[in-house]
């Protein structure tokens, strides 16, 4: 897994079935990366919807979060909307788990992202990186310390 320090792997994935996001696109600007295994899972929406509630909080800090997965473009299309997420979700889909692996996150075992958190500076370096147990929410406050780390700077 990538660490604080490490320059984070520029990538071009899928937001809607016309639009790619590209990392290098929101250079000067903080970049929040929630790797999680899959739409629809308790966990996953739980800790989905804690960041769309935490949107404001994030944007305090000039900080955009996208959520990462294996799931297809159309899947988190349908998550999107049901869960009413106000952030874009990535699709890791093809080929499968590309740039979950290229920041060291992906589970061969099940053929899914692990759950993991980075937040990248304006620079495109990791400021703050966290692997959390797959059934577990790892919440935001390492992300919320990590952005007012950088704030400070």
């Amino acid at each position: 897994m990538l660490q604080k320090g490490d320059t984070a792997p520029d990538f071009e994935l899928n937001a809607t079935p016309d639009q790619k996001i590209k990392l290098k696109d929101f250079k000067g600007k903080n970049v929040i990366l929630a790797f999680y295994p899959a739409d629809w899972s308790p966990v996953c929406s739980d800790q989905m919807a804690l960041y769309n509630e935490m949107l404001k909080y994030f944007n305090k800090y000039d900080a955009q979060i996208f959520g990462v997965s294996v799931d297809s473009v159309w899947c988190h299309l349908a998550f999107e909307e049901n869960r009413k997420l106000h952030f874009p979700l990535l699709a890791d889909f093809e080929p499968k788990g590309a740039v979950s692996k290229a920041y060291g996150v992906y589970d061969e075992e099940v053929g899914e992202s692990k759950r993991a958190l980075f937040v990248i500076d304006k620079e495109g370096k990791i400021a703050w990186s966290y692997l959390s147990p797959v059934a577990v929410n790892p919440g935001a406050d390492g992300i919320l310390d990590a952005l007012e780390e950088l704030n400070k700077k």
